[in-house]
């Protein structure tokens, strides 16, 4: 195993590659780590465990008593008087109080994380392979990019209980908590692998699609309330729903592969040779790159209904419960 990184990177950043690029040099890369892989195994992992694995018992526990404080938040509820108040619709006026919390904390996460690629001088947006340099096993993780950690981990242990027990049931839950599960594992340990810093990266490129589902969806809930119909709130939804499109198309499918991935594929090896758990990281990586383009379908499944007049409102494809799960009548308002 290498001890440490590079001492610094190229000159100046390296240009973002092209799909095809990613695609043939992180092919390349992968297929040469597998081959300079002479003792892969459970052996490997176990002493890659031992040796760079740096995660704190009280680290842990402030992870779990941070899931606790959610649970116990989103539990109070506190958009329910705001929604008796507006005289929401009561299918509405139930699930607007998730929304507005999850709202809240999607856009101070994403704004939290924006401040660190663009008001510091963290380089890792402009130049991602810099995610990597200098890294060195168990390194000091900045407290800024702890407490962003401590932030995100501790909200989707939350948040896999709040998808089975709290949370409205959709059709596409079961895939919710295979992507809690995947980034909850991905968070701690990156964390503990010191990969804090392509986290960050990550964490950016993913919670601005999060901030516009769920300020589309409570326009969405306020447009019809008081037994009106109230256009700002519908152009509101329009414009977020726009927005969701695009950003998740761009920042989820667009930059996500030729930034993260190309980092963590390809450049992870240029700086750190034989890097700890390379292909575990990947992997996650790549399911939570699929899970993206799994929903994407669902994104363009809709704006076909729209295009086609099989939806005559905007109306967000993950308000479908189990009840009309098992109603084999299609909704026209799905």
């Amino acid at each position: 195993m290498a001890a440490a990184g590079t001492a610094a990177g190229p000159a100046g950043p390296e240009p973002m590659p092209s799909y095809a690029q990613l695609v043939q040099r992180g092919w390349g890369s992968a297929l040469a780590a597998a081959r300079g892989c002479a003792d892969c195994g459970w052996g490997l992992a176990r002493r890659g465990l031992a040796e760079h694995a740096h995660l704190a018992p009280p680290e842990l526990l402030l992870l779990a008593v941070g899931a606790l404080g959610w649970t116990a938040l989103a539990t109070l509820r506190l958009g329910v008087p705001l929604a008796k108040r507006c005289r929401l619709q009561p299918r509405d006026a139930s699930k607007m109080p998730e929304s507005a919390w999850k709202f809240l904390f999607y856009l101070g996460s994403w704004s939290y994380t924006s401040y660190l690629l663009f008001g510091t001088d963290y380089p890792f947006f402009r130049d991602p392979p810099s995610v990597f340099y200098d890294w060195t096993p168990g390194m000091v993780v900045p407290r800024d990019i702890a407490a962003a950690y401590l932030l995100q981990g501790s909200f989707y242990g939350h948040s896999l209980y709040a998808t089975l027990y709290m949370d409205t049931w959709r059709k596409d839950s079961v895939v919710m908590l295979v992507h809690h599960v995947v980034t909850l594992v991905l968070i701690v340990s990156s964390y503990a692998f010191r990969y804090h810093n392509v986290g960050i990266l990550v964490v950016f490129l993913h919670d601005i699609s999060d901030v516009l589902l769920e300020f589309t969806k409570l326009n969405v809930y306020f447009k019809s309330r008081g037994g009106s119909y109230h256009r700002l709130h519908a152009l509101a939804a329009d414009l977020g729903c726009l927005g969701f499109c695009f950003s998740w198309f761009w920042f989820r499918l667009y930059w996500f592969p030729l930034k993260v991935l190309y980092a963590t594929v390809h450049c992870s090896l240029r700086s750190v040779p034989d890097i700890p758990f390379y292909f575990f990281f990947n992997a996650l990586l790549l399911l939570l790159t699929l899970m993206n383009l799994y929903w994407f379908l669902y994104i363009v499944a809709f704006a076909a209904k729209v295009l086609t007049g099989q939806v005559r409102e905007l109306k967000d494809l993950r308000e479908y419960d189990a009840a009309e799960a098992q109603d084999p009548k299609p909704s026209k308002a799905e």
